[in-house]
């Protein structure tokens, strides 16, 4: 008799399979646990509201401002190794939660206001 699996298999492309593996390994993730974590982490963009512009532009306000506080020298890395680099930063030290938490509350009180 064999028990339920709480897992199931799925392809996926090579390349994001070794880009997890890549941008688990500081985390001490699996590959597998890092492409979990990333679809939970597009679940919360997608349920909060927010657009994929408005993601993006919160992560592109917080890195302007990173940028302005700690200069960095700049790397070669390909735009994909560079997304991740700077995301697994932003996510290491709770600024891109927390950027994302002012710009829902920020959506909230605006559709608060149209409605009153």
């Amino acid at each position: 008799m064999t028990t339920p699996s709480n897992f199931a298999s799925v392809k996926l492309p090579l390349s994001l399979v070794e880009q997890a593996r890549e941008a688990a390994q500081p985390l001490r993730r699996s590959a597998a646990g890092q492409i979990e974590y990333w679809a939970t982490l597009g679940q919360v963009v997608e349920h909060s509201g927010l657009t994929v512009q408005e993601a993006q532009t919160a992560i592109e306000v917080y890195e302007a401002a990173a940028r302005k506080a700690r200069p960095q020298a700049r790397t070669k890395d390909t735009q994909a190794d560079g997304l991740i680099a700077r995301f697994m930063a932003v996510e290491a030290d709770g600024s891109l939660a927390q950027r994302v938490r002012d710009v829902i509350a920020g959506k909230r009180s605006k559709g608060r206001k149209a409605a009153a």
